[in-house]
């Protein structure tokens, strides 16, 4: 029983630590897999919270994307907005160019057409001269014959008269038959020296009345061939204002607008009473209508003010310079001329704003060139070349209030700094009597050119009187150093003088006033009273960026 005992109780006791074993054991590895169970809860929330974030960073970025998407898109439209209003713009700027050169070449059509109308009735003319002068041949030639026989009957009846007093003189003076024929023969040479001379000098005048009366009729034919309308020239431009209210904006606050635009121009601006008008004062016609397509762009664009004023004024000279060529060319084409030097072309584009006694010096040019290659034609000469020597004869004139020297030098040593042909200089050289003339086409152009200045109403030499005395104005104050620009305005009554602010002080100008005032008073002679205004400007100009 005993051994019994002792042999259950430890076998107890080993069942009961081993339940109690497998109970903490159990407890154990439940708080193990309720730990590990936990760590992977927390583990797989940290993933879902990671790709939570994630999802959310890819749908901002792909918010972005789509916002992005979207500006490029709006750029895009805008962009594509733009360039079809481009192409608009360009597209009539292309269409009113294409109608501008379609109406262009109509013109010349037309003036073609008309030249050919008056070289057809030139032709007609002359056949009908030439219809009357073969019948006044055949007129002529009856009458020959008619005193042909004539003759024939008196030397007939001369020789029987001459052998008749032969005898006599043989039977009264009881002459020899030599002597008698000496005598004779003294008698006659006497009377055919007599009627030779008679004949030479009925000749001659013959041939020189027909002479006239052909150089009469070339002259004739070359003026009714190139007719050409009086040219009235002013010193004045009216520019039209859509309402009275942009007077006020074109004066600008206290008068700035007016002041820049005449300092900018050198025109003087005239506003009065005139309804919806400006006017434009200035002698050279260059500077005003420079004036006149700033002031029309300005009303045009409504932004009146310096800085825009200024703006304007620089486009309007650009188109101006692009005129002057166009103008060239234009000449050239008209006269059928096709090479000429790029620079010459521009040179003799400028006559186009040059006056010489109030008659347009291209349109002089252009009608001497005329008379003178019709003239030309006529005479069987070289027409080409007489039209190209009468459209430069006067080249000088473009440039000759810019440098020193007779338009005639200034035009010779231009045609030969540009390789025109030696009949063309000499011309040039010619037309005014200062060298001999070398051909026949130099006098032709001399000719043109009287034809084209006498026409009544062609020129006014007050005009001209006008202009040179408000060149002289200018080139006076321009003279003294430290001067910027200088232009004469108020039909002449006042200079304005712009001065480097660098060079002149505000002290300096007083003096240069005074100095102006006193060589004008010495060098010219004027009606009334002239103002002298020097003018010192300095400005500073800072680009923030």
């Amino acid at each position: 029983m005993n051994n019994m005992l002792t042999i259950m109780i430890p076998v107890a006791t080993a069942i009961v630590s081993l339940l109690v074993g497998s109970v903490v054991g159990y407890a154990i590895r439940k708080h193990s897999w309720e730990q590990k169970a936990q760590n992977a809860q927390n583990d797989a929330d940290h993933i879902l919270a990671d790709a939570k974030a994630q999802v959310a960073a890819a749908q901002a970025e792909v918010n972005a994307q789509k916002q992005a998407a979207a500006a490029v898109k709006q750029s895009a439209e805008n962009t594509k907005k733009e360039k079809i209003l481009e192409a608009q713009e360009q597209i009539r700027d292309f269409r009113q160019k294409t109608e501008d050169e379609l109406n262009s070449k109509k013109d010349n059509l037309a003036r073609e057409k008309n030249r050919l109308q008056q070289r057809e009735d030139t032709l007609d003319h002359k056949n009908s001269l030439l219809d009357e002068r073969e019948s006044g041949l055949t007129q002529k030639e009856d009458q020959l014959k008619q005193q042909y026989a004539s003759l024939k009957a008196k030397l007939t009846e001369a020789e029987e008269l001459v052998e008749t007093r032969r005898q006599k003189l043989y039977d009264v003076a009881k002459l020899d038959e030599e002597e008698a024929k000496k005598i004779v023969l003294s008698q006659l040479s006497d009377e055919l020296v007599k009627e030779r001379a008679e004949m030479i000098r009925n000749s001659n005048e013959e041939v020189k009345a027909k002479a006239d009366h052909y150089a009469n009729q070339v002259i004739v034919d070359a003026i009714q061939s190139s007719a050409a309308d009086t040219v009235a020239e002013t010193t004045v431009s009216v520019v039209d204002l859509p309402n009275e209210e942009m007077k006020g904006r074109i004066i600008g606050r206290e008068g700035r607008n007016i002041r820049s635009f005449e300092a900018l121009t050198g025109i003087d601006l005239i506003i009065d009473d005139t309804p919806k008008v400006v006017t434009l004062s200035g002698f050279d016609p260059i500077r005003r209508e420079i004036a006149k397509r700033a002031m029309e762009r300005l009303i045009k664009d409504g932004r009146i003010h310096p800085a825009r004023i200024e703006e304007m004024v620089d486009k309007a000279r650009k188109e101006v310079n692009d005129d002057i060529y166009e103008a060239g060319e234009s000449a050239l084409m008209e006269l059928g001329i096709h090479r000429m030097n790029p620079e010459l072309v521009k040179t003799l584009g400028r006559l186009k704003y040059r006056t010489s006694y109030g008659q347009n010096v291209l349109s002089h040019s252009i009608e001497v060139g005329k008379l003178a290659g019709t003239m030309a034609a006529e005479l069987g000469l070289d027409e080409k070349l007489a039209v190209r020597a009468g459209l430069l004869h006067d080249i000088g004139k473009a440039i000759d209030h810019d440098i020193e020297g007779s338009h005639v030098e200034i035009g010779v040593e231009l045609t030969r700094k540009y390789h025109e042909p030696d009949v063309v200089v000499n011309a040039i050289a010619a037309h005014h009597g200062d060298v001999p003339k070398l051909s026949f086409i130099a006098e032709l152009v001399v000719a043109a050119d009287t034809i084209s200045s006498a026409r009544p109403g062609a020129r006014s030499e007050s005009l001209e009187n006008y202009i040179r005395r408000l060149t002289e104005l200018e080139k006076i104050a321009k003279s003294y150093q430290g001067v910027k620009q200088a232009y004469a305005i108020q039909a002449g009554r006042e200079v304005r003088v712009m001065v480097e602010p660098d060079e002149i002080s505000d002290d300096r100008t007083v003096i240069l006033a005074r100095d102006i005032r006193n060589q004008v008073e010495k060098e010219l002679d004027y009606p009334g009273n002239i103002k002298i205004t020097v003018i010192r400007e300095k400005r500073v100009v800072a680009i923030a960026k």
